[in-house]
């Protein structure tokens, strides 16, 4: 079992950008699903690149000391939920049309935001992904 640095250490090693801690990844993870909630407003490509942090805690939780675990997996789990409720299993038919998909075991790769707005969600649109169109909304409201 790994400390919390020794982890960030580990996962820069093997080929993570930089030695993150287990707070920064839970942090943004929460950032991306606050966002997803709101309706994300970047392009398909940052999207993919945001849902990494969520990958990042799957590959520290093997090495990671049981106790750093048992104080973060709560937090985790009721982001997992958040992200749950505010996105769509399609089983990662219309993200998979942009990016390759990893195993089934990281299964927030296979869901995409219920809220379609912005170029993610015109991207996500045109890859079949179906939702509710918050850019829709917003025109209606001011006409």
């Amino acid at each position: 079992m790994a400390t919390e640095s020794e982890v960030g250490e580990l996962l820069h090693q093997r080929g993570w950008r930089t030695v993150f801690t287990v707070a920064d990844r839970v942090n943004a993870w929460a950032a991306l699903v606050c966002a997803i909630e709101r309706g994300y407003g970047d392009d398909v490509y940052e999207y993919t690149n945001d849902l990494y942090c969520r990958n990042w805690l799957h590959e520290a939780w093997l090495p990671l000391d049981e106790h750093v675990v048992q104080l973060w997996t709560p937090r985790i789990e009721a982001l997992d939920a958040q992200y749950k409720a505010a996105t769509i299993d399609d089983d990662g038919l219309a993200l998979g049309q942009f990016h390759r998909l990893p195993g089934p075991d990281l299964w927030w790769w296979r869901r995409h935001p219920s809220i379609l707005t912005g170029d993610l969600g015109r991207s996500l649109r045109s890859a079949g992904a179906v939702g509710a169109d918050a850019d829709a909304d917003a025109d209606t409201d001011t006409a």
